[in-house]
Order: structure tokens, then sequence, then C-alpha cells
């Protein structure tokens, strides 16, 4: 029971710090990536300014680096995707910042607009294009770092297949040439 009475018998919670725990300073669950994530998204000014749009490849930069996580900025033009891939050990989340996204999975198609969120584990398959007039912005966080995303044959027209699916400092930055270096959504939609 909740009332004016419990705080009256339990006392302040904030007046007792040794029943509080302390902040984390990096992320430890799935729902401190998505806080993260959504932190991030939410100040324009960490992420605006670094957005380049390039027509020959997908863009990206990591922006942030902690114990066993990476988080990643990417931008897509229209017309450009990722290939059918998985992203090995690494679970991750997935938010639109700007623009439209096309996941196809062989549950099948979604759209992904600006403020989605996604959360994926590892081996989940997937393929992400910007299927829309307009270049699209997302931001990546991956649990363990990505350190492989491999590159899977198609399924079928316009659908990629899927292996797996769950929950789950300095800076570089350029085109995605490697596929250990490719982040991109996963199968579990978070409301924002």
């Amino acid at each position: 029971m909740n009332s004016d009475n419990d705080l009256q018998i339990a006392g302040d919670i904030l007046e007792v710090p040794h029943l509080l725990q302390p902040p984390r300073e990096h992320p430890a669950t799935v729902a401190e990536f998505v806080g993260l994530a959504r932190s991030i998204a939410a100040d324009r000014d960490q992420w605006a300014h670094l957005v380049r749009y390039d027509a020959t490849t997908r863009w990206y930069h990591r922006l942030r680096t902690g114990p066993g996580y990476e988080v990643w900025l990417l931008s897509w033009v229209p017309g450009q995707g990722s290939g059918r891939h998985d992203h090995g050990r690494s679970s991750g989340v997935l938010s639109l910042l700007e623009g439209t996204l096309t996941e196809h999975t062989a549950r099948g198609t979604r759209t992904l607009t600006a403020g989605a969120q996604r959360v994926f584990g590892p081996g989940y398959a997937h393929e992400v294009v910007n299927d829309a007039l307009e270049p699209a912005v997302s931001l990546h966080v991956y649990h363990p770092g990505l350190t492989e995303m491999p590159m899977l044959p198609r399924s079928g027209p316009g659908t990629a297949g899927e292996t797996g699916g769950g929950t789950a400092a300095g800076t570089t930055e350029g085109a995605l040439t490697s596929p250990h270096c490719a982040p991109h959504p996963g199968p579990h939609q978070v409301s924002a």
C-alpha cells in the first residue's frame, strides 16, 4: 500500500543515502542501453553537427565507447542499404533520429520512422534500406562492441532470414567498408 502513512512509517528514502544505489557510470542492462540511446537521441547538440551525407557509401561516426559497448551514428541517403547481415555475438539498440528506414526480415517488412527504437539480440538477421526520398540518420548502441557483421545471402525478394533475436570515448569516422563496422536495427521495437 502506498500512502502518506507509508512515508511516515518508512521515512523519506532520499534521507537514507545508504539505501540508494549509486548511479552507474556505464550501462549494464538492456533498459540502461535503451536509456543511453534515448538520452543521446534527445541531445541533438551532441550529434547533429557531426552528420555527413555521402552518395557513394553509407557514412558512420563512432560517438562513444565504454566497457564492452560502443555507440555509432549513421547516415543513409535515399537508396542506400545494409545488405542482408547479422551482428555476430552483439546485441544492440537502434534509435532512428531522422527520416525513415525500411527493415526486411523473414517475418516481413517494417517501416521505422524518427523516434522509433528497436532492440535486437545476437544472430538477428535483416536488411535495412532507405527507401524514402529524404536522408535518414540513426544511432546504434552495441553490446559487446560490434566485432563482426557477417553478410548473408538473400532469402527471397525483399526479405532477409532471421537466425536469432532477443533483447539485448574515442571517435572515428568514415564509410562503412568492413563488415564489422556497420550498425543496424533489429526485432523488438520500443515505444519512444
